[in-house]
């Protein structure tokens, strides 16, 4: 036993021993681990959030996948952190092992998360969702058509035919949404756009996900996939849409059952072809182009109804009209192309050129609308580089949504938009090019307008523009190719390539393609092609842009390094990457782009790409960046080194890079970041950047991480990201915080991070807008400003213990006074030692009616949640004068300890009146408080609040509170109805009979309005 014992018991001891004294670097590991975590899962939710969720599905394991990162992030690392903080010297070994294990747990993690497959399953339809349709103008025939056969029993199948841009998919999205209203006729309204070429897999899994709400994954052969999908079917009555079908096929060989008179079921397509509408025995229904009057009142409200002013215009616009031969999407697209045109002879010239390009149309032949489309590109600006811009769309996969900051991205790197000072500018330049496009409706907006999409005849007729020629494009992206093209595809006069998100798994060993013109290559997104050959890239002398980003590949070509004339080269998101050669020869690199990467080593002669412009480094397993590896690069303006396990770039280094824009990355002394400092203070540059500092000394205040966001040009927004993740769902619906700000508006922020607060002077930004404070030691109130921060309109206090109040009158500068004055959202989020968010000294109580004047006056937004010792939200005298008028939103959650919303320090005994204590909140909106269950007081018990704008309630587990103060008609209008328009309760029954309202009547009026779920 002994001898058993003893080297067991050796190696538990060795264990401990090594994790107390290593215990700091392994806890710092694991903070490092943490944060590339972090910017993974934000990366995985940014890339959801450019996926269109009414036509795809999110998978399960990244559901679960994000779930685990988030309990690591937000839940154990920050318990591991507090006991850091706290653990003593003899426990520091018990706590390592704890660590080490958890560093494990997060690589594992980690590694889950590069899911090469995809994060959504393709192309999902949308089951019970209202698609987003069109007015429409004509087709009523068509659609009652329609409509009579889908609810009658004697036809099935549907065929909608015409040609592009007749209005075939808008008839069926309207038809889509009125079945949706209609539960009684189809217990399953599926709609799925087909893809082309015709792909069975997708198909299957498509309808496969609507019906069963999974895949077929786990069957391999289409026949066993089909007869698990028709078992599934026949239990459903289902109406189902399949949109812009190209390709025959048969519905047993997808395994979708017979639609006959006894199942009741209905099956649509939608084709540009008579022959597969009837080789599925479809009953045909023809969309015709629309009627003269009515193409007229289309061109108009797409031109503007101003130009009926033009005098002498009515006959020329009639003329046109005609020209665009009913197709809406033809009429779309050259109104659009006409708007703001205001002289008359433009009009005559357009008319003309029009008449020339569709002369000798055979009608009814894709021609038709080709010819049409193409006058709008044909009117584009021929001295601008706007028509390669559009052009350059088509490299995109069909009905795909691109990021608007990506594409700009993309066209600074291939020259189409012009070498301005800036690259701000020049992506105020892109968005202007994109303006444009969009108005001309040669590109649609999608995605909350941070996307951009091309209708798929739009981009039919790009396609066809390039097909041919010197400068053609070869496009297959999307189309799911399982080899790469033959070598007799790529022509000598191809420009550009895309193979962007197909199923290219290998390059043939001998495989070198002579494309002596070509300048792009995109590659991006094949997830399983894991090498290139050396020879692949010999016949490319004048390749400029290659992206091999989100690719399975391991090591690159030593060929690479003859592509002289390469601008640009994406390789994000490589995460197999091991190994690159030497880069020194590539003189002519503007862009290179490494985050995600899985490079453990700094790439080799990166010092020498004197002309580099953008640079991201960001590669989280890069284990050392060394000191002067970019101090030669002048000509930067983005530069990205984050996850870097140590970064030794100094503060010199990055002030010295005098056009640098945007800096993310890392600093390991004190002296360093104050340098760079330095520098941004006195230049104002660069205009976005994220610092983090490490403690040099233990009498230096440790910052663990300073963010600052300034004039940002970019769209990566972790916090907000956050935000959404959490409201993801197949639906689609989120609240869409991040996608509404652009490059213009986004705000300036500082984030302070497990900072010890106070030590050393804290000196914040002039022009800061937003501040969050989290994780910091801090004692008493808020009073860091040394500065005066006037544009201050955010601020979030989180998981501050020492926190007592949030502005004591007794022991707050003047300034954070001024500060809380403009503040417009104020969060308080797991503050356990919170008291008081103002605190009013009984020895300055006559101040209030001055402090109610500059504090909280400009307040919009309050956010108050886990904050379990604050007893009352704020003191009635806040509002005795103009304190919190502008308030909108009061939000109260799992307060424990809370009382009361408005509290009122009673006087003495004997001198206490009667008389009402009125409480005025005008712009109050929303009310929400969620299970606050010591609450007995909204305000005191002779207050009345005038609530006139308050239009939502919600009450949850709050059962003590015996009575609503709230007066919420409008003043000298007592017969108006409240503004309430609805009311969410969530507590016994008998609490909400037992209420008293401050006027009885409104108790009844407003139960219209209210939703009660009786959850206690």
């Amino acid at each position: 036993m002994e001898s058993i014992m003893g080297p067991v018991l050796g190696s538990v001891v060795g264990e401990h021993v090594d994790c107390h004294r290593n215990f700091q670097n392994d806890v710092d590991d694991l903070r490092k681990r943490v944060a590339v975590l972090k910017r993974r899962r934000n990366d995985r939710v940014a890339e959801l959030l450019t996926v269109d969720d009414l036509d795809k599905q999110v998978k399960e394991e990244v559901q679960g996948w994000l779930e685990d990162a988030r309990k690591i992030i937000e839940i154990e690392m920050p318990d591991i952190e507090e006991q850091v903080q706290n653990v003593s010297y003899l426990s520091r070994g018990n706590l390592g092992r704890r660590v080490r294990q958890k560093i494990q747990e997060v690589r594992e993690i980690y590694d889950r998360g590069s899911f090469p497959e995809g994060l959504v399953i393709e192309r999902s339809p949308t089951i019970g969702i209202t698609l987003p349709t069109e007015n429409m103008v004509g087709e009523v025939n068509v659609r009652e058509k329609i409509w009579e056969y889908l609810m009658g029993h004697e036809v099935g199948i549907i065929g909608v035919c015409g040609i592009g841009g007749v209005g075939k998919t808008t008839v069926m999205k309207h038809i889509h949404n009125e079945l949706l209203k209609k539960p009684s006729r189809f217990e399953k309204v599926v709609w799925v756009t087909v893809s082309h070429p015709l792909n069975v897999y997708r198909l299957q899994d498509d309808i496969a996900w609507a019906i069963m709400k999974k895949s077929l994954s786990d069957c391999r052969d289409e026949l066993s996939r089909a007869s698990r999908l028709m078992e599934a079917m026949k239990k459903v009555k289902y109406a189902l849409i399949l949109d812009d079908v190209w390709d025959k096929f048969t519905l047993h060989s997808i395994g979708i059952p017979e639609p006959t008179m006894e199942n009741g079921c209905k099956i649509v397509i939608t084709s540009r072809s008579i022959d597969v509408c009837n080789y599925l025995r479809c009953q045909v229904v023809k969309v015709p182009p629309l009627p003269g009057q009515e193409s007229l009142t289309l061109f108009l409200e797409k031109v503007g109804q101003d130009v009926l002013r033009i005098p002498n215009l009515e006959e020329i616009l009639k003329l046109m009209v005609a020209e665009c031969a009913g197709l809406p999407l033809a009429i779309v697209v050259i109104a659009g192309s006409m708007r703001g045109v205001q002289d008359i002879s433009e009009w005559r010239d357009a008319l003309r050129e029009l008449r020339q390009c569709v002369v000798d149309t055979e009608k009814d032949s894709e021609d038709e609308i080709f010819n049409r489309l193409k006058f709008s590109y044909d009117r584009l600006p021929k001295n601008s580089s706007i028509q390669e811009c559009f052009l350059y769309c088509s490299l995109y996969p069909e009905d795909w949504n691109i990021r608007r900051k990506d594409l700009i991205e993309n066209w600074i790197c291939e020259g189409t938009v012009q070498k301005l000072g800036s690259r701000r500018e020049m992506h105020d330049k892109g968005n202007a090019i994109l303006n444009r496009l969009l108005n001309c409706c040669l590109l649609e907006e999608a995605f909350d307008k941070a996307c951009v999409k091309m209708h798929d005849v739009v981009r039919g007729m790009a396609l066809r523009i390039k097909s041919t020629g010197p400068g053609r494009f070869m496009v297959k992206a999307g189309m799911r190719l399982t080899k790469i093209p033959d070598e007799d595809e790529w022509n000598e006069d191809l420009d550009k390539v895309s193979l962007m998100r197909t199923l290219i798994s290998f390059i043939p060993q001998n495989m070198s393609p002579k494309c002596l013109m070509l300048s792009t290559l995109i590659l991006e997104g094949n997830y399983g092609l894991r090498q290139i050959s050396e020879c692949f890239f010999a016949n490319m002398p004048m390749l400029k842009f290659l992206d091999l980003s989100r690719t399975g590949i391991e090591v690159l070509p030593n060929s690479i390094c003859n592509l002289e004339y390469l601008t640009a080269m994406i390789l994000c998101g490589c995460e197999s990457l091991k190994r690159m050669p030497s880069l020194s020869k590539l003189k002519a690199l503007k862009k290179l782009d490494l985050d995600e990467a899985g490079l453990r080593e700094a790439p080799e002669g990166i010092e020498m790409l004197e002309n580099l412009e953008y640079l991201d480094l960001s590669c989280p397993n890069l284990r050392v960046l060394p000191r002067g590896k970019i101090s030669n690069l002048f000509r930067l303006q983005y530069l990205r080194t984050h996850g870097i396990f140590r970064s030794e770039i100094s503060g010199e280094e990055v002030a010295g890079l005098k056009m640098l824009e945007l800096f993310e990355g890392e600093f390991d002394w004190l002296k360093d970041f104050n340098s760079f400092v330095n520098e941004l203070n006195h230049f104002g540059r660069p205009c976005h950047y994220f610092m983090k500092m490490v403690e040099e000394t233990g009498a230096l205040r440790r910052l663990k991480a300073v963010r600052f966001w300034v004039n940002w040009n970019s769209l990566w927004l972790p916090d907000i990201k956050e935000l959404i993740a959490k409201d993801v769902r197949h639906t689609g619906k989120h609240e869409g915080y991040f996608w509404k700000f652009n490059n213009n508006d986004l705000p300036k922020w500082v984030i302070l991070f497990s900072c010890k607060m106070g030590e050393d002077e804290l000196v914040l930004p002039d022009d800061l807008q937003d501040l969050r404070i989290e994780r910091c030691k801090m004692v008493g109130d808020i009073s860091i400003f040394q500065k005066d921060p006037t544009q201050l309109r955010t601020c979030a206090l989180k998981y501050c213990r020492g926190i007592v109040c949030v502005v004591s009158l007794s022991s707050s500068s003047s300034t954070s006074l001024t500060v809380m004055n403009n503040l417009e959202v104020l969060t308080l989020e797991d503050l356990p030692n919170l008291r008081d968010v103002v605190k009013v000294e009984k020895a300055r109580a006559s101040l209030a009616p001055t402090i109610s004047l500059h504090i909280f006056s400009n307040l919009k937004q309050l956010r108050v949640g886990n904050c379990s010792k604050l007893k009352k939200l704020f003191p009635c005298e806040l509002l005795q004068g103009h304190g919190l008028q502008n308030l909108e939103l009061i939000e109260v959650k799992h307060c424990w300890g809370m009382e009361e919303i408005i509290g009122w320090e009673e006087e003495e005994e004997g001198n206490q009146t009667t008389t009402p204590i009125l409480i005025t909140l005008p712009k109050l909106r929303i009310l929400e408080l969620q299970v606050v269950p010591e609450l007995k007081r909204i305000c005191p018990e002779r207050g009345v609040m005038v609530c006139e704008s308050l239009n939502r309630i919600k009450i949850n587990a709050c059962v003590e509170v015996k009575r609503i103060p709230f007066c919420l008609r409008k003043e000298n209008a007592r017969p108006s109805l409240p503004a309430v328009k609805s009311i969410y309760i969530f507590n016994p029954k008998e609490w909400w009979e037992s209420l008293e309202w401050e006027n009885p009547d409104d108790k009844i009026v407003l139960l219209p309005f209210l939703q009660y779920d009786e959850l206690l």
